[in-house]
Parts: structure tokens; C-alpha cells; sequence
């Protein structure tokens, strides 16, 4: 059942991904709204914290643009780099009055002063920062509910077989109970369908629902089911380990598929190296190399990806030394200008490919145009804030350290991923 439901799921994904923007037979404005406030307790900032190499933000963020079922889409922050972050990700912002940033300040009142602020809204998908393997396809099945069945709040739930009971007050001497079990009659759990629970992931309403009611679950209402590999919610610190797992496997990682990749290009200095040059008393020259690093890149190779290593004459690494990086890891070391772009252009064109084919890792603002342009980009940790922003994927570590290994890893996780799914597909056909 889940197989073919995933299936299905992927259609609408292919059909979510064929337009920018989805034909609608109203004229209603459809507003994504993600609520971030700056004061989280539990982790500092977490609606921007790092999450596998993406603010935790930008993973619903992206899900929701890449639907193509918004007018218009936002974040409502009190706190300023929320905001940059939100901004960076494409969104518009909200800044929200200090009487709805407060602690016990609700969801409801938040969205109840977007609206008023925003009157041209007709329709509110509210969705959670906190729900990171969020897909464009969620999105466009749930709302179609509200503007194509009728309905007026959809939210989404997950299916859980948990055994629930009474809570009694220790001491009490009071006995349990069960909720929703017969002891005597204990079903398997293959003869039981479960339970729906909301996941909090998204919930959306009409206007005049929240302004009315003053909820996000009233009118004519339904649930849209999400499978438990999409469920995350992220409360508290132990949780982002696991998640960073889960979203590694089943998050939304953009239109580009990334299977695709066929060549990386990698810059040398404050990638592959922290930039450091050592000189030895008779003057020689020498850079340190992580061998993290250089086995990871023989790894792409293994798995028919050319790596091409990017120099520039800025770099003060003499030409002897990469020769010798160039022989330690068999592959190309080509010189750029003070524009890569200019120069790497016309390498993807030779070999017959397209930019989303191509995996580039940078560092620094010269590289900006081919973060913004490859199919997966990446730099260091220890990159500035301008290549960040334009990075596709952000590594834990820093250039020389381990960072050209986690982006090749990331890259051949998500190519496992494809042939797993791929082969998942075979086996649904087969059984239809």
C-alpha cells in the first residue's frame, strides 16, 4: 500500500514540476506562510540552523516554491537574520508586531495579523519550519483539496499503530485503561489499520475560516495523509541527528535530480585545501591535503563521475605541486580567470552535458554564478556568507578538512537514493 501510494505521489511530483505555476479555475490568492519566530528556547535560531548543508527553513521553503501553487509566499519573523535567510531562499517577509513574537504568543494569532496586513490573501497554507521532508507534491494533492474539491481547511496527519492509555496520577492508586485496545483482543499489527495524527507539517484554511472561527480546522473539513518517512518534526536538539538522516533519505532536494551528475568541478584552494601555503627554509613550497578529501573524489570516479580540479592564477601553488595533485588523483587540473563561469562553460559544452549534470564545489564570490547555476553546489563551512547564499548544499566541515568528502558523499547518497527508487518502481510495475 505505501509503495503504491509513493508512487503515486511521484506522478504528482512530475506534474507538480512540468510548470512554474499551476493553472487554477479561480482567481483566489493562495499565500504560503511559514511562521519563524527569533526566540525559540529549545535551539537557539533553530528555524535557520544548519539541517544536511540547508537552513531548516529553506527545506520547506523550496518544497513550497517548487510547487507551483502560490500567488505569493512568506515568512513572518520578528528577528533579522530570519529574515536575510528567508530572503535568500526567494521569500517575502512579514515582520511581525512584538504582540504576536511573545513565548505563549498562538500560530493562529500570528496568521490572523499576516492577514490582516495582507487583505489580497483568500487563502492560508500555513506550514511548519519544523517539517523538513516536506515535497512539491504534498503541497499541490493537499491543496487541490480546498480549491478543487471544496473544502474549506485541509491538514496533514500520519498513520500510527500506537497502543494508547489512560495517564493516572502516581499514588493514586487509581488503574489504567486502555483508549483505543481491547487487551483480550490484541490485534496483530498487520490487522489493524491504525490511527491518524496530525504531524503538524502544514495546515491550510480560508480566509474567512481563521478570521470567523479563529481556527485553522473548521468549515468543511478533511486530512490529507502524509507516509511516516515524510513525518519529521524537529522539537528539541537530540531529534536533529536523526532528522538530518531522514531528510538525507527522503527530502525534497529540488527539480534537478541529482542522479544525473556526470562531472564535479572542485576548487583547490579553500576546498580541497584550507588555503594555507607552507614554505620550507630553502623556499619550496607546500600545501596540506586531507586524504578524506582525495578518497573521496576517487569515489565519484569509481562511479563514473569526471572530478576536474579548479585553479586560478591567484593561487599561489606552484605548478609542480599540481602536477603532483593531479597525478595522486588522476583527474584534470584546469586554470579559471577571474570569472570561472567564462572558462567552465565551454568545458560542459564540449562534453555534450548541461549544468544541471554538473556538481561544483567553491568557496569564495568569484564562484557565486556556478553555486547558482550547477545542479548540486556546495562550499566549506568556513566559506563567506556570499557563497553560502548561494550554495545548494552547506558542509559541517571546513575547506581542507573533510568538506570535499562530505559533498561527495552527499552526491553519491543522493545516486543511491535514485537506483533504490528506481528499482522500488520496477518491482510496483511488476506487481500491477
Amino acid at each position: 500500500m505505501a509503495s503504491a501510494r509513493r508512487r503515486n505521489n511521484e506522478t504528482s511530483l512530475d506534474e507538480c514540476q512540468s510548470s512554474s505555476k499551476l493553472p487554477r479555475n479561480d482567481k483566489s490568492h493562495i499565500a504560503a506562510l511559514i511562521l519563524a519566530r527569533g526566540g525559540s528556547k529549545g535551539i537557539p535560531l533553530k528555524n535557520i540552523k544548519m539541517l544536511a548543508g540547508v537552513p531548516l527553513i529553506g527545506w520547506v521553503l523550496r518544497a513550497a516554491m517548487d510547487s507551483g501553487m502560490f500567488d505569493s509566499v512568506w515568512v513572518s519573523t520578528d528577528h533579522d537574520k530570519i529574515e536575510e535567510v528567508a530572503k535568500a531562499w526567494g521569500a517575502q517577509v512579514h515582520r511581525r508586531s512584538p504582540k504576536v513574537s511573545r513565548e505563549f504568543s498562538s500560530s493562529v494569532e500570528t496568521i490572523q495579523e499576516f492577514l490582516e496586513d495582507h487583505k489580497e490573501v483568500d487563502i492560508v497554507c500555513h506550514f511548519q519550519a519544523t517539517s523538513p521532508c516536506l515535497h512539491p507534491f504534498h503541497v499541490k494533492e493537499a491543496l487541490e483539496k480546498i480549491t478543487v474539491h471544496g473544502y474549506d481547511s485541509v491538514f496533514a496527519v500520519v498513520r500510527r499503530h500506537q497502543f494508547r492509555w489512560k495517564e493516572v496520577e502516581k499514588g493514586s492508586g487509581e488503574q489504567t485503561v486502555p483508549f483505543n485496545l481491547e487487551p483480550a483482543k490484541r490485534p496483530r499489527r498487520q490487522d489493524w489499520p491504525g490511527e491518524l495524527c496530525e504531524n503538524g507539517s502544514f495546515y491550510f484554511a480560508k480566509k474567512e475560516i481563521i478570521e470567523k472561527e479563529g481556527h485553522l480546522q473548521g468549515g468543511k473539513l478533511t486530512y490529507y495523509e502524509m507516509l511516516p518517512e515524510y513525518s519529521v518534526d524537529i522539537d528539541v536538539d537530540i531529534d536533529w541527528p536523526v532528522a538530518e538522516q531522514r531528510v538525507l533519505r527522503y527530502g525534497y532536494f529540488g527539480k534537478v535530480t541529482p542522479e544525473v551528475v556526470r562531472l564535479m568541478f572542485c576548487n583547490i584552494s579553500g576546498c580541497l585545501t584550507d588555503g594555507k601555503i607552507f614554505m620550507s627554509v630553502s623556499g619550496e613550497a607546500m600545501v596540506s591535503v586531507n586524504t578524506r578529501d582525495t578518497t573521496g573524489l576517487r569515489m565519484l570516479q569509481e562511479e563514473q563521475v569526471e572530478v576536474i580540479l579548479l585553479t586560478t592564477d591567484k593561487d599561489p601553488i606552484d605548478p609542480a605541486l599540481l602536477q603532483k595533485l593531479e597525478d595522486r588523483i588522476m583527474c584534470k587540473v584546469e586554470k579559471v580567470g577571474k570569472e570561472p563561469l567564462n572558462d567552465l562553460k565551454s568545458i560542459v559544452e564540449k562534453k555534450k552535458l548541461e549544468w544541471k549534470d554538473v556538481a561544483f564545489m567553491g568557496f569564495d564570490q568569484a564562484d557565486v554564478k556556478c553555486l547558482n547555476l550547477a545542479g548540486l553546489s556546495a562550499v566549506p563551512d568556513d566559506a563567506p556568507a556570499v557563497a553560502k547564499k548561494a550554495a545548494k548544499y552547506i558542509c559541517r566541515r571546513a575547506g581542507g578538512s573533510g568538506a570535499v568528502r562530505e559533498f561527495t558523499e552527499h552526491i553519491l547518497l543522493q545516486k543511491q537514493m535514485a537506483k533504490s527508487q528506481r528499482e522500488q518502481d520496477r518491482i510496483d510495475r511488476h506487481n500491477f
